[in-house]
């Protein structure tokens, strides 16, 4: 295990971006991911998350178990990410209760389907939590899309999404889509909301 993977050197473009927009080509990506909708201070929200960690734990410290994959190299576990929408349009990006999300967590390349499906049966015989079971693996792309740091509170996103808009305006790209995701490289349960480092990203064309 020479190969040592820190997301934050390895993979600085994505995620410590500076704190004005940029433009990043997003490549395929490993995840493990979960669907859910509705306030994210809720249970519903923790479990899902809870679960995610617990899979993504699994992986990382396999290398002490008798059944190491293939390709194994050590890694810091990346960080949580969420794609975010709204459940109804008509109403507006401030209400919680109206929001839908895809949470994940990045996974290192020799993960495989096949892997994941094992980590996940061993993780269920551990622990009591249903959300193991609606967790899946995919390889989305992002493409093409800005990206900044923002410092502070998540309120306070939608200032930087006008900076991120105003920004793509001039370099003559458009927003894609009112979707957008979030990574979170601080943990709101432990960090003051003005001190929280949040990337955030949307498609552009």
């Amino acid at each position: 295990m020479n190969k040592k993977v820190d997301y934050k050197k390895d993979f600085k473009q994505l995620y410590v971006p500076g704190t004005s927009p940029q433009i990043v080509d997003v490549p395929t990506i490993p995840f493990m991911m979960i669907d859910g909708s509705g306030n994210p201070n809720g249970e519903e929200f923790a479990k899902a998350t809870e679960a995610l960690y617990s899979l993504s734990y699994a992986v990382r410290m396999s290398y002490k178990t008798n059944d190491v994959p293939a390709g194994y190299y050590e890694y810091t576990v990346f960080p949580l990410e969420g794609v975010w929408d709204l459940l109804d349009r008509s109403k507006p990006a401030t209400d919680k209760s109206n929001l839908k999300y895809t949470i994940m967590i990045r996974q290192p390349d020799f993960l495989t389907v096949q892997g994941f499906e094992r980590f996940r049966e061993q993780t269920m015989k551990k622990k009591q939590n249903p959300f193991l079971e609606k967790v899946r693996f995919e390889q989305p792309t992002d493409g093409l899309s800005c990206q900044m740091m923002h410092l502070g509170s998540f309120d306070d996103e939608p200032a930087s999404f006008a900076r991120m808009e105003a920004y793509c305006a001039e370099q003559g790209f458009t927003r894609a889509s009112k979707i957008h995701r979030e990574i979170y490289l601080s943990d709101p349960r432990k960090t003051e909301s003005s001190k929280l480092r949040t990337v955030l990203r949307f498609p552009v064309q």
